[in-house]
């Protein structure tokens, strides 16, 4: 009697384009029951979704090869996974698997001597995390208010401060600049489960995430409320918590003001009377002309937030004006941007919809000051750790600072911040040299470390061509807000796709090769979405003779580079796997 043999695959050969793209298609139903109000379909299709074996390798992969965190280990002290690991874990993936306590370690807060608590989970637990999110976040993007920011995809901190030089640029505005005290650490578990309702089973496995505790070396500390920082789903759990501050804020007041009154003896109607919230996590910043508004917003919000166990945390919570003095302060900072607008000699004119409006005043938003101060800081601390280090190994550790720090600035007012930096980094790299050759002269130093850049004249360089990124080469470009409550789950991937392509931190290089590429993966055939881990591949490796120029170059995502990587080495990663066994009882049609 014949046997018919199963196939036999590996990790990295499971077909991940047919994966991701009927684990979508599951998703955007998941988003269009949730836009229609259909809480049966929604609850059914989530159900689906947790149980699909192809869902469940997503979620592995995405904690294991994706995420930057991958390889920080929990209690278990597993810090990362053979493919054969992941596998298994995803076949062993389940609503029914016990959570575990998380591995508390610190971390320090940029700009700030304090310091941050994170709460590491097991693999296991990301995995399944990972898993819930895939089905959670289709649901809550349909419902999510159009002014929340943080932690949501296709959304940034640059569509958040645009949305506020929109609503300010032609009308200076009271502002609200606030906090949300230790906003993870202290939501209400019960009020945050209640608005999730969600079916009662993943609503067990997130309480049983909640309360499973934190370990810091060998004591278990309980956790009664909070969502702990470092585990997948807490962002997207932490949002839910907020989901409804920016309405209940602006809703308590009327859309339309009665103004003075006409020669006909009717009162005109002053529109836009509602303040516009702007939210970014647990930042956020209330706009309005009016300060008895503004007064009674920030009470609102913080009566709001008591229903959800938080307060304002009054120490980074003030009341300024973006134009004129208020209380000793003009403008804000957010989001490590200041805003601030100016009187100007003559008067300026920008377009709206009702035409020319000339303005007595220009609104700049710019680096902060402290941003400026403690990127300064690191750079010379690398100058510093690198005085006995040859110039190349300098240049590739500053590059990546500098670069994704001007990338993520290059949207605003900041050619004078860049100018600036680049000259006190150019002193700073001069001490450096003259510190190695203390007897040369000037002239002679700078020849050996400087090189004609165009129409730059000089950049730091070595003699083989290796380049320090000047400050004052990053091009300014206005960011475009995202459209109202557009979602990456609407499956307008032509809407995506060109937003991807103008996304700050994918400048340089990265951007000019989406372009190229038209927003897809050459691997796996996907488009490249703004949340996802991207890198620049050599299509013939350099130590095969590949040249490091744009038509060797392409950019893919960071799993679909191990895999490629793999390849050209020539090398077995992994043990193959039947994949018609784990795939027995499982929804492969999941769509």
């Amino acid at each position: 009697m014949s046997t018919v043999e199963k196939p036999m695959y590996k990790w990295n050969t499971l077909p991940w384009k047919t994966f991701e793209r009927k684990v979508f298609k599951l998703q955007k139903r998941i988003y269009q029951a949730s836009l229609r109000g259909d809480v049966k379909t929604v609850h059914n299709l989530q159900r689906l979704l947790m149980k699909s074996w192809l869902a469940k390798c997503l979620a592995v992969r995405r904690v294991t090869q994706d995420n930057k965190g991958k390889r920080t280990p929990g209690v278990d002290g597993v810090a990362s996974l053979t493919p054969a690991q992941r596998l298994a874990l995803a076949q062993t993936l389940s609503v029914d698997l016990k959570a575990q306590p998380l591995r508390r370690t610190w971390i320090p807060k940029p700009g700030s001597d304090e310091k941050r608590a994170l709460g590491i989970p097991v693999m296991a637990d990301r995995a399944l995390q990972a898993l819930a999110k895939l089905a959670l976040e289709p649901e809550w993007e349909a419902k999510f208010e159009p002014n929340s920011y943080g932690f949501r995809p296709g959304r940034s901190a640059h569509d958040a401060v645009q949305a506020i030089f929109m609503n300010i640029q032609y009308k200076p505005k009271y502002a609200l600049d606030a906090d949300i005290a230790k906003c993870f650490d202290r939501i209400n578990h019960e009020a945050l489960l209640d608005k999730l309702g969600t079916y009662p089973q993943l609503r067990r496995l997130i309480k049983a995430w909640l309360k499973a505790g934190v370990m810091e070396g060998e004591t278990l500390f309980p956790t009664e409320e909070g969502t702990p920082q470092g585990g997948v789903i807490s962002p997207l759990l932490a949002n839910i918590a907020l989901h409804g501050f920016e309405t209940a804020i602006t809703t308590a007041f009327p859309r339309f003001k009665e103004g003075k009154r006409g020669p006909d003896g009717k009162r005109n109607q002053i529109a836009g009377w509602q303040p516009r919230v702007i939210r970014y996590a647990d930042d956020f910043v209330i706009l309005h002309q009016d300060l008895g508004v503004i007064l009674e917003a920030k009470r609102i919000a913080a009566e709001w937030l008591k229903g959800m166990g938080l307060e304002l945390k009054d120490s980074k919570t003030r009341v300024t004006h973006t134009l004129n003095e208020h209380e000793g302060n003009v403008g804000f900072n957010f989001l490590g941007f200041n805003v601030q607008q100016f009187r100007v000699g003559k008067s300026h004119w920008r377009t709206s919809g009702r035409g020319r409006i000339f303005l007595d005043f220009i609104t700049l938003i710019r680096p902060s000051r402290e941003a400026v101060k403690r990127h300064y800081q690191k750079v010379a601390q690398i100058i510093r750790r690198h005085r006995s280090a040859p110039q190349e190994a300098l240049i590739r550790h500053l590059n990546p600072v500098i670069r994704g720090w001007c990338n993520y600035y290059s949207t605003v007012a900041s050619k004078k911040t860049f100018s600036r930096l680049e000259h006190l980094t150019c002193r700073k790299l001069l001490r450096w040299a003259k510190r190695r050759h203390p007897h040369a002269s000037r002239w002679k130093t700078v020849k050996k470390y400087w090189n004609p850049d165009g129409k730059y004249r000089w950049s730091f360089a070595t003699q083989k061509g290796m380049r320090l990124w000047r400050y004052d080469k990053t091009p300014i470009r206005r960011h475009p807000k995202v459209d109202g409550t557009r979602s990456p789950y609407d499956g307008d991937w032509v809407y995506w796709g060109t937003r991807m392509g103008r996304y700050p931190m994918l400048a340089g290089r990265k951007a000019i090769l989406l372009r190229r590429q038209k927003g897809k993966c050459p691997w796996c055939g996907l488009f490249l979405k703004q949340e996802d881990d991207v890198e620049i591949d050599h299509i013939i490796p350099r130590a095969q003779g590949g040249r490091d120029v744009y038509a060797n170059l392409q950019l893919l995502h960071g799993h679909c580079h191990q895999q490629k990587s793999a390849r050209d080495k020539g090398c077995a990663v992994e043990e193959p796997c039947e994949l018609e066994s784990l795939m027995h009882g499982s929804e492969l049609a999941v769509g």
